[in-house]
């Protein structure tokens, strides 16, 4: 009996059963490179993965070209290679942007959505009236008052003031009911806001927070003495509120 002979042909049977052909598995670890290495030639070198076009949605004072403009992405430059995070910096250094949202759409667009700054209430400036947003920055200028946006009476610049931003505070929180009535916002100290309405009677509405609660009790208020010019209605602590 030939032991030699069964043991070798014993591990050629186990090996033509389960072990490994290397150079099957050379050729796959080279099939898996060249893949990524195509993938990776798409994305960074070729021609059709690459901004064609810049798709600007949200504008309505702003035009699309000056956001084109600011996002300064060239087009022919790799869809993947673009600074997301870098042109919606650069676009919201616009002056009337408050925010922008950068995404690349595939295969060949960058979109640039766009949110404006609104405005929410109006300034006297020398003759004219200025419409601003809640930080105080600009949004156009008219020779006549605005007439859907209270005016608003602070101290100091209008950038970053906190009185203006107080200002909206209430402008954006109060019901339409009440909006349509404000004459005057006189807000230069910030712990006790005047509003003057535009019958001629005012309210002393004391900080900036709890504008609803504030809101419902002149209501009541109201309705249980109509307002008249010269009328004052103190809801700065609403728990106290009064009418003298």
């Amino acid at each position: 009996m030939n032991v030699g002979a069964d043991r070798g042909g014993s591990e050629r049977a186990t090996t033509a059963r389960g072990g490994s052909d290397p150079w099957k598995v050379t050729f796959a670890v080279l099939l898996v490179v060249a893949l990524v290495c195509a993938v990776v030639w798409v994305l960074l070198g070729s021609r059709l993965l690459v901004v064609r076009d810049v798709a600007v949605t949200g504008t309505e004072r702003v035009t699309a070209q000056e956001v084109e403009t600011a996002v300064a992405v060239e087009t022919g430059t790799p869809l993947i290679r673009v600074d997301l995070d870098g042109g919606r910096e650069r676009v919201e250094g616009l002056d009337l942007v408050e925010s922008a949202t950068v995404t690349r759409g595939w295969p060949a667009t960058l979109r640039v959505e766009v949110v404006e700054r609104r405005p929410l209430l109006a300034v006297r400036v020398g003759e004219e009236y200025r419409s601003v947003d809640r930080d105080g920055v600009r949004i156009e200028d008219s020779p006549t008052r605005p007439g859907n946006r209270p005016l608003v009476r602070v101290s100091g610049e209008l950038e970053d003031n906190a009185a203006v931003r107080a200002a909206a505070d209430i402008v954006e929180e109060a019901p339409d009911s009440l909006l349509a009535r404000i004459q005057l916002i006189d807000a230069r100290d910030t712990d006790e806001i005047m509003i003057e309405l535009g019958d001629g009677s005012v309210v002393e509405w004391g900080d900036s927070e709890a504008t609803a609660d504030k809101s419902d009790i002149l209501r009541v208020l109201m309705r249980e003495h109509p307002s008249q010019e010269g009328r004052v209605y103190d809801v700065g602590t609403p728990d106290l509120a009064i009418v003298r």
